[in-house]
Formats: C-alpha cells, structure tokens, sequence
C-alpha cells in the first residue's frame, strides 16, 4: 500500500511542523534555565523530551487515522500529536502551562489529551498500552468504527504491560496496532545491553498476531506496513505489532549530556536525518521544486509560531484552579 504524491506532501508538511515545533519549543524551554539549569524556571516548566528524527514514526501511520481512531503515546509525544491533528494552539499552550491549554495547563508536555481527536500520552513507560486495548474494545463491543494505536519505546517492551496488553488484545481480537519506536536507546541503556532478540517484532509470534520490523526510518515504508495493519483491525482481524528503526536525534531529555552515545553516533544519524531524506525523494521522484518546497516550509512555520505566540499571550490559570478538577 503506497502512499499517493499528495499523502506524501502531507507526511512531510508535518514532518516539517513537527521538526520546526521542536527547534522553537527547545530554545524558548531554555529561557530563564540558564547558565544554572533549572527547569522549574521559564515560560516552559518541568522536564521536556525532543521527537527530532522520529517523525516518519508518527506521519507513516496517522496518515491512515481519522479523528475517531484512537493513539495513545509517550512522554515524547510532539511528532506523533501533531500527526494526529491534536489543536496545535491548546497544545502549546499546554506546554507553557496556561489556562487555554488542553487541560488548562495542568499536564504540560508528558500529558497531552484531546479529546476531540482521541490523543493521550503518559510519562510512564508502557502505560498507554492497556488504555488502548480498553479503547479497541470498548469499539468492538459497541459497533464503532475506530482503531487503536498504541506507540511505546523499544524499552516498553520489556515491561510487563506490553505482555499483558498484547496477550489479551490478541485474546480479544480488539483492533490494536502495537508501535515500537526503536530509537536504540533506553534513555541511556544501549538496547542490546537491555533486550534478548534484536528484532522485538519476533514477540508478535508468541501473542499470535503478524510482526513486522521496519529499518532505515523511512515514511514510506511505515505507511505501507501501517495500512496494511490497520486495514487488518478495521476488517476485525485482530492486532498487529510493528517495530520501527527510528534515531533520536536530542538527548533523552533537554539537559541530558548524552555521553553514553558512542564517538560519531549522532554524526552518523544526522547524515541520514529523515527530512531532507525526504525531501530529496520528493524532488527525484515527482519533481519538487524549490519554490514548493519553500512555500510547504513556510506553512509549516507559520503554523508553529502562530501556536507560539498565542501561548505567549494566554493567560496563566489562577492558583485557586489548582484545587478544581480534584476528585476524592
């Protein structure tokens, strides 16, 4: 299942928000945290982890999702919740920590919830992966269309919930689709010092449902295998687990002095960085020219700085909605 010229331009205008988002979001995080680092200072609070480099992870796969498919993601969850079409103003200014924001600034970056497109993320490993099964059966039991997807690190797949949750979604027969995104590194765990098979698709056999590993970070290939399996789940196939070779191209968090990587890593996947990648491939394949280019790169910016300067401009919460929305 190849992806039409126009799904292509799609995939990368949000490659390019995504990637342009970040840029933005990293250096206003750092406002006020400096020279002394400390993340409780700036228009940004708390901790913030970096997508670049693994965006072809989240546009291979949204671009086959509709508002009433269901993705549940990580702590880093930029690329994947711009992919799905979560407001990108509420979202940033959930990320400032403001009263417009999607929970009015109480989730900040490692809990984005929009409810509107069916996105949610968590700052625990592998927490998404229940909900999602929960919400592919909550579908089925009802008759609603919708499939799920669940994005997790290659670490999640270590932790018990990943065995429950493909073991019961496999049971159930609920349409879920299990993403990997296989980036090498455990925040500082190297994988192979961490993990027993090198390809952790091969679990999909012991669940009873197709594996696939997908190398070389490529949106193209990650749409193809993606419509295949989410193809299977709306026809009531079942789940599907997909591994995906991806790079992270920032620490595991901002801050992270990154001196487990060996000497030339980051080097060698910046040489490969999956934009301008595509870009090229856009340009040899079906003649994009630079004027194009250029104006899908300017919607982009566009789009972010706008989301910016609303968050900028929205009002922080008042300290007595701290004490709203609490439940005993």
């Amino acid at each position: 299942m190849l992806p039409t010229y126009e799904q292509k331009l799609w995939m990368y205008e949000h490659m390019l928000i995504s990637r342009y988002f970040e840029e933005q979001i990293e250096q206003i995080y750092l406002e006020g945290k400096t020279p002394v680092f400390n993340m409780a200072n700036g228009p940004i609070p708390g901790e913030m982890h970096l997508s670049n480099g693994q965006e072809p992870t989240a546009v291979g796969i949204c671009a086959h999702l509709t508002p009433e498919d269901i993705v549940t993601a990580t702590h880093r969850p930029h690329h994947q919740a711009i992919a799905k079409g979560v407001d990108l103003n509420k979202m940033t200014a959930e990320i400032f920590g403001k009263k417009t924001g999607l929970s009015g600034g109480r989730g900040g970056h490692m809990h984005i919830f929009d409810p509107a497109v069916n996105f949610a993320c968590s700052g625990i490993i592998a927490q998404g992966l229940g909900p999602a099964v929960g919400a592919a059966l909550s579908r089925k039991m009802q008759g609603k269309e919708g499939v799920a997807v669940a994005y997790m690190g290659e670490g999640a797949a270590n932790q018990g919930a990943f065995h429950e949750a493909l073991n019961l979604a496999s049971v159930w027969k609920v349409p879920v689709i299990f993403v990997i995104e296989d980036n090498a590194w455990g925040i500082s765990v190297a994988k192979a010092e961490s993990t027993a098979v090198g390809d952790n698709s091969l679990r999909a056999v012991g669940y009873g449902m197709p594996g696939h590993m997908i190398p070389g970070n490529d949106p193209i290939a990650i749409f193809d295998v993606a419509g295949e399996a989410i193809a299977r789940a709306r026809r009531g196939e079942g789940p599907t687990l997909i591994e995906i070779e991806t790079s992270r191209l920032a620490g595991h968090f901002m801050g992270d002095a990154e001196g487990y990587r060996p000497a030339g890593e980051l080097d060698s996947l910046k040489a490969v960085d999956p934009i301008p990648t595509m870009r090229n491939r856009l340009a040899t394949e079906h003649g994009l020219t630079t004027s194009e280019d250029e104006a899908i790169a300017g919607r982009a910016r566009k789009k972010v700085d706008d989301a910016i300067k609303f968050a900028r401009e929205s009002a922080d919460p008042a300290p007595e909605e701290a004490f709203e929305k609490v439940f005993a």
